[in-house]
């Protein structure tokens, strides 16, 4: 079994002169983040791997994760401007000893991708979090293995 989170950016600031790869967080982003990470983390959920779109506001979400799950994080352009191909190139690069693996993106690729995974409809909103249990011991089988989403979380409700 694996375990997919993925967990859109915090919410982010745009201000003046500012290209969108640059936006940072708003101050209320950092304080959704730090929550839904400590919320999580004291919850059990474990995560091997945290894999970030490299645009200012995603990574710095999967740093205020990182400050909870302390593991090995990354970044990886496919996580920009995503299509639901992308997150699927992400997934087969991992290395099967990877258990369970965070990827942070940006609306409307994640909430795409979350949909091709489940019957459910995803609109994520800002550092929502949703996870997937993967029925197969290879990453290079997820396309076809079986998938049961655990949980969505959204800042407002925890």
């Amino acid at each position: 079994m694996k375990t997919l989170l993925l967990v859109r950016h915090a919410k982010s600031d745009w201000p003046e002169d500012t290209e969108d790869f640059d936006r940072p967080l708003a101050e209320s982003g950092i304080l959704d983040a730090q929550r839904m990470a400590a919320h999580l983390h004291e919850t059990g959920i474990k995560v091997d791997r945290l894999i970030s779109s490299p645009a200012l506001r995603a990574l710095s979400t999967c740093k205020i994760f990182n400050q909870h799950f302390q593991t090995d994080m990354e970044t990886n352009k496919k996580l920009y401007n995503a299509n639901e191909g992308n997150f699927v190139s992400v997934i087969y690069e991992l290395a099967d000893d990877t258990e369970s693996v965070a990827m942070f993106s940006h609306n409307n690729g994640i909430s795409n991708f979350a949909n091709t995974l489940c019957d459910s409809i995803f609109a994520f909103s800002t550092c929502g979090v949703a996870a997937w249990e993967i029925d197969c011991d290879s990453w290079t089988d997820f396309e076809g293995a079986p998938k049961k989403l655990l949980f969505y979380l959204e800042p407002k409700y925890i």
